[in-house]
């Protein structure tokens, strides 16, 4: 079994809505809700600690983030969702910008939906998965901060999520950023949803 490399990602611009993107072949995203890991998640995609801002504050996340292989191909950081500390009219802005997105951008080849694989998905997530199943938009669910997860507690645990999110257990991809678990496996998806 080969181990994939870390993704050479580059940062390239953030934005506020849809049409300040450039064109990309194929493009992957990643949402979540505040405070999930996604910046920590794409940090250890890429083996670099910086490259996506991470922060003890859920909600730093503000923009639309986008990240370019050599070959062109993105991957976006999305704002998080569910921060209630945020002022209201910046949460209805975020949901427009994600919203827009999500719809909106022709390139997006798969969505990944990061769920807190220690305290499972919460209203938030349900209700983003049920609007993604709505609109036809493509999604693969991971479970982030695996490694908080007792190992005697992993089945049951996997077990509890798989319904909340209303699948199986092996359609979920369970990951732990701060112990490199699984992210070999991650960056495998995100070579095939990329691949022309």
């Amino acid at each position: 079994m080969t181990v994939a490399a870390p993704l050479p990602l580059t940062f390239r611009v953030s934005a506020t809505r849809l049409a300040q993107l450039p064109e990309s072949p194929a493009e992957v995203a990643f949402v979540g809700r505040s405070n999930v890991g996604k910046s920590s998640l794409i940090n250890a995609l890429a083996n670099r600690r910086q490259l996506a801002r991470v922060s003890n504050t859920p909600g730093r996340t503000q923009l639309i983030n986008l990240f370019e292989l050599p070959g062109g191909a993105t991957v976006v950081d999305l704002p998080g969702y569910g921060y209630a500390k945020a002022p209201g009219s910046v949460r209805g802005d975020w949901r427009e910008m994600i919203e827009g997105y999500l719809l909106g951008r022709d390139e997006l080849a798969m969505v990944y939906v990061l769920v807190d694989g220690e305290i499972g998905p919460t209203p938030l997530d349900a209700q983003m998965l049920d609007w993604l199943r709505a609109e036809g938009v493509p999604h693969t669910v991971v479970a982030t901060k695996w490694d908080k997860v007792k190992s005697s507690k992993r089945q049951t645990r996997k077990l509890e999520l798989a319904a909340g999110c209303q699948l199986e257990p092996g359609d979920i991809v369970y990951v732990s950023a701060a112990k490199n678990v699984n992210i070999d496996q991650l960056r495998d998806l995100i070579h095939l949803h990329l691949a022309p």
